[in-house]
Parts: structure tokens; C-alpha cells; sequence
């Protein structure tokens, strides 16, 4: 059953160079999320994946269409959609003379809600970085504990804006791990991403999107056996890569 269901957004952005002329950032992307499964929006930078996600946390207006989370309405209700969701946040939006264990109090405070800060720094595997400053961890770490925060209303969503960009191999398995485990608990979760390998590691659903548009829906396996088969004779095949370029004529890195 859905727990997030988009239909038709849009949003407009004047050209750079104009200043009556505009462009579709989103345009009429409509989309189904099935409760307890991990949704990826693949795409290349300037797709309108980040856009999508924010429309539906309610961090930027819908200019048409219309989304609802969890059966509440996210242009009707945005406080109330704010109250079940999570959202990453970017680790230079923290206090950095507050430690790990400072801020998630803090947070707890502004959502009202008694909080265990060491449960969550476990689970986001930064206990023993309890009294440490974000400006102290590594990029992992605070990709880590930029998840923790956004796990401190107990959200039934949680969006993450391409988690793991600028993070070193291990780093990023850590993080799918942990990505993983949430989901395990039951956790609805949407992110952005374009890391083949992420969205085909983690994520049970894929939207593929270009200029604004989603092109292709489905599971990776599907997209890759709809879209790239694998015939004997190509020397590279099978990947989400060749799907991407299949549908959109030019490589999901250009």
C-alpha cells in the first residue's frame, strides 16, 4: 500500500538569461511509494531528483500537482507531514560548539519528544563519538549523524539527498548498512542518488529521471532486463548505466 503518492508535480525556475521565459526543474512526475520499501530516484546532477524531495518534505512550494505522505496532504499540512517524516540534513547546518550528544538533545527539545541520544548514536555506529564536535568527524561520520538527527521524531519516512557523494568506499557501505537496518525496522525510505551500484544495492524500487521527467519505473532487475539485456556479444551490459542510456541517449555521468 502506498505510504507516498505524488501526481503531477511541477515546478518552474526562470532561465538564467531571461527573465520572462522559464524552465520545468519537475515536470508532471507522478509517483507510488509502497510502505517499508527503499525508493530510489536515479538521475544525473540538474534532473530534478533534489527538487522532487523537496517539494514533498515541504522545503520548497508546489507549483502544480499534488502529494500526500501517509494519507495527509503535503501542501494542506505541511506541520503535520513534518511530524512523521525525516529529513538529512547537511553537515554545515549544525552548531559546531555543540557535541553529537548536544545536538540530538537539542533537536529532541525542538520536536518536543524525551530522546536517548546514546540509542541513536549506536545505531548510526558514533557512541564512542558521544562528546565529539561535527566539525571533528570524517565525512562518513557526519553523513552518520546527519541520519541520526533526522531519526529523532521517529519519522515513518525518511529522505536522504544523495547521502553518500564525496564519501570513500568503506564509507559508503557503512552508511548503505545502516540505510539497510533502518529499512529492516520497518522504515519507509527515499533517496536520491547517481551511484548505479547504490541504487542498485539498496533500493528496492527505482525511478529513473531526466530534465525533469521520470522515463522509467521498476525494480533494477526489471529495468535492466526490459531495457539492457544481456547479449552475448557486448563487452559491457546488463547495468543500470546502459539503461539510463537507452532511454535518455546520452550516459547518466555527462
Amino acid at each position: 500500500m502506498p505510504i507516498i503518492e505524488v501526481e503531477n508535480f511541477t515546478k518552474q525556475y526562470p532561465l538564467p538569461d531571461s527573465k520572462n521565459e522559464t524552465f520545468f526543474a519537475v515536470d508532471g512526475v507522478s509517483l507510488h511509494i509502497d510502505k517499508g520499501e527503499i525508493f530510489g530516484i536515479l538521475g544525473p546532477n540538474g534532473a530534478g531528483k533534489t527538487t522532487t524531495l523537496e517539494m514533498l518534505e515541504g522545503l520548497n512550494d508546489i507549483d502544480g500537482g499534488h502529494a500526500t505522505i501517509d494519507g495527509i496532504d503535503v501542501q494542506s499540512h505541511p506541520f503535520k507531514v513534518k511530524e512523521i517524516i525525516g529529513v538529512q540534513l547537511q553537515a554545515n547546518e549544525y552548531f559546531d560548539n555543540l557535541s553529537l550528544v548536544e545536538l540530538l538533545t537539542l533537536f529532541g527539545t525542538l520536536y518536543k519528544r524525551e530522546i536517548n541520544p546514546s540509542a541513536l548514536l549506536e545505531k548510526a555506529q558514533l557512541l564512542d563519538k558521544a562528546k565529539a564536535k561535527p566539525a571533528n568527524l570524517s565525512g562518513g561520520q557526519k553523513q552518520r549523524f546527519s541520519i541520526a538527527c533526522a531519526l529523532v521524531n521517529e519519522p515513518k519516512v525518511l529522505f536522504l539527498d544523495e547521502p553518500t557523494t564525496g564519501l570513500d568506499p568503506q564509507a559508503k557501505r557503512n552508511l548503505w548498512e545502516l540505510v539497510t537496518a533502518l529499512n529492516d525496522s520497518g522504515m519507509t525510505i527515499v533517496l536520491t542518488t547517481h551511484n548505479m551500484e547504490e541504487a542498485e544495492s539498496l533500493c528496492h524500487r527505482i525511478a529513473i529521471m531526466d530534465h525533469g521527467r521520470i522515463v522509467a519505473e521498476g525494480t533494477p532487475q526489471h529495468l535492466i532486463m526490459q531495457h539492457a539485456p544481456e547479449p552475448p556479444e557486448a563487452p559491457l551490459h546488463g547495468n543500470l548505466e546502459d539503461v539510463f542510456l537507452a532511454l535518455t541517449g546520452h550516459a547518466l555521468r555527462d
